[in-house]
């Protein structure tokens, strides 16, 4: 990346170094002024640059851990190809209209995150494996946990910094890594791989491949295992394909009984719908109450109205930011979708204009009149949150196909259908946030379980 009239210049990083492709993309601020141009590399660099990872040898562990605690530090605090950590977060606050203080907190948590990745990913390894034939287990007979391939490759999202910590763990385990980055937000995977590779990974090792839409699927081919994030159209496009693990909505859900006081958990509540500007798939979209939901629909709305609307890069702004097109584009289809509800908030409308051609989405509160209504399974990128009566006739169907569920209920029978039930991913009882995460919990199941397997050795 270089700077020419303050334009970035976002290159794709490559097994021979940074290249600077004759096809480049302009990407804009959330005003749509133009901040970067994205080089986009043809297939036929992808496939070199896979085959170069295809070829490469894998670093010895010391060297990957220390390489990679080294750069995490360096990703959150130094200065990468020119740029402080200062200029990065504003910049990718303007460019993806995420909050400055969310970006600034998930960069702290790649840096955290990179410093444990290895340890997080033993978690998933099985009781009764070993990391290496070497040990002396294996003169008994034992398994040894192994790579399911040699090179992995990732579609990554643009929504915040954090999700990019997740490609970390393969690269820790040995994998070498190709990251297809998001148009929307492309300068994060830059920035972490020139640390990476600042700090021992070679370039055979970690690459950038900036591409169309053809040539992504060759990212795919080429790779023995990835990972791809995308809306349910993505879910159902690999649904039957083992060798790419797809991450799409949450759909993420609170619950609360009767046995339980929802005023106690409203802090809970209201924060899992709004953290992180309501955009991740661990937020909050429906909340289902046994009994009248009314008193708390109206709570959550009065709370979330009080959030003030401001540019991403402002210290005290909470809510996602986009262009005034996109904005009304997902307003549209949200009153669409609301037709029929009763709105506390988000009836007329959520897009707050703010005057440069970016806008502010406003939090949605809509109630639902049962707990089957279609709309309770509705994520969009900014908070809204769908309120229904939840009956014990009803049971734990509505609740199904989440990736979190935080349970406030005392009925224990209740919580051990909802734990036995493997379409509800993660399961919080009580008073804990949907967006609970912390290094060595699963989120969407270990993604150890995906990478590694077990293979069974006895030697002399």
């Amino acid at each position: 990346m270089s700077v020419i009239s303050q334009l970035l210049f976002i290159d794709a990083l490559g097994p021979n170094g940074a290249y600077r492709a004759h096809n480049r993309q302009t990407i804009t601020d959330v005003a749509g002024h133009p901040l970067a141009e994205l080089s986009l590399v043809p297939k036929l660099f992808v496939t070199r640059a896979i085959a170069a990872l295809h070829k490469a040898k894998t670093l010895p562990l010391e060297d990957r851990l220390t390489a990679l605690a080294e750069a995490g530090k360096l990703f959150a605090t130094g200065e990468v190809d020119g740029m402080s950590a200062a200029e990065y977060q504003h910049t990718v606050s303007r460019m993806s209209g995420t909050p400055l203080s969310i970006v600034r907190g998930a960069v702290e948590a790649v840096a955290h995150y990179a410093a444990k990745v290895y340890w997080s990913a033993q978690q998933a390894r099985p009781i009764g494996a070993v990391n290496d034939w070497r040990d002396p287990q294996a003169r008994e007979g034992t398994a040894v946990w192994i790579r399911r391939g040699n090179v992995f490759a990732v579609h990554a999202p643009g929504n915040e910094p954090g999700v990019h910590s997740l490609w970390l763990e393969p690269l820790a385990l040995g994998y070498r890594v190709a990251v297809r980055p998001s148009r929307r937000e492309p300068l994060t995977p830059y920035r972490l791989i020139n640390a990476l590779r600042a700090c021992g990974f070679g370039n055979d090792q970690v690459v950038l491949l900036p591409t169309d839409h053809d040539a992504a699927d060759e990212i795919l081919r080429q790779a023995d295992l990835s990972m791809v994030y995308g809306g349910q159209e993505v879910i159902d496009k690999y649904a039957a394909n083992p060798t790419v693990l797809p991450n799409g909505p949450g759909r993420s859900k609170i619950l609360v009984t009767a046995d339980s006081d929802w005023h106690s958990s409203l802090d809970m509540i209201v924060d899992s719908i709004s953290n992180l500007g309501g955009t991740a798939c661990i937020n909050a979209t429906a909340v289902f109450v046994e009994g009248d939901p009314t008193p708390v629909a109206e709570a959550i709305a009065e709370r979330l109205a009080a959030l003030p609307s401001l540019p991403p890069e402002n210290e005290q702004a909470v809510l996602p930011t986009y262009s005034l097109e996109a904005a009304k584009k997902i307003e549209r289809y949200l009153l669409t979708k609301a037709v029929g509800t009763r709105a506390y908030l988000g009836g007329d409308g959520v897009v707050q204009e703010l005057g440069d051609g970016s806008a502010v989405l406003r939090p949605a509160v809509h109630q639902l009149d049962n707990p089957f209504a279609e709309q309770a399974n509705i994520e969009l990128a900014f908070p809204c949150v769908w309120v229904a009566p939840w009956t014990r006739e009803a049971g734990i169907a509505p609740l199904k196909n989440t990736l979190v569920l935080t349970a406030v209920t005392r009925d224990e029978k209740l919580l051990d259908e909802l734990f036995a039930d493997p379409t509800i991913k993660n399961l919080y009882i009580g008073n804990h946030p949907t967006y609970w995460m912390a290094p060595g919990v699963p989120h969407d199941g270990y993604l150890g379980e995906f990478l590694m397997r077990s293979k069974a050795v006895i030697r002399d």
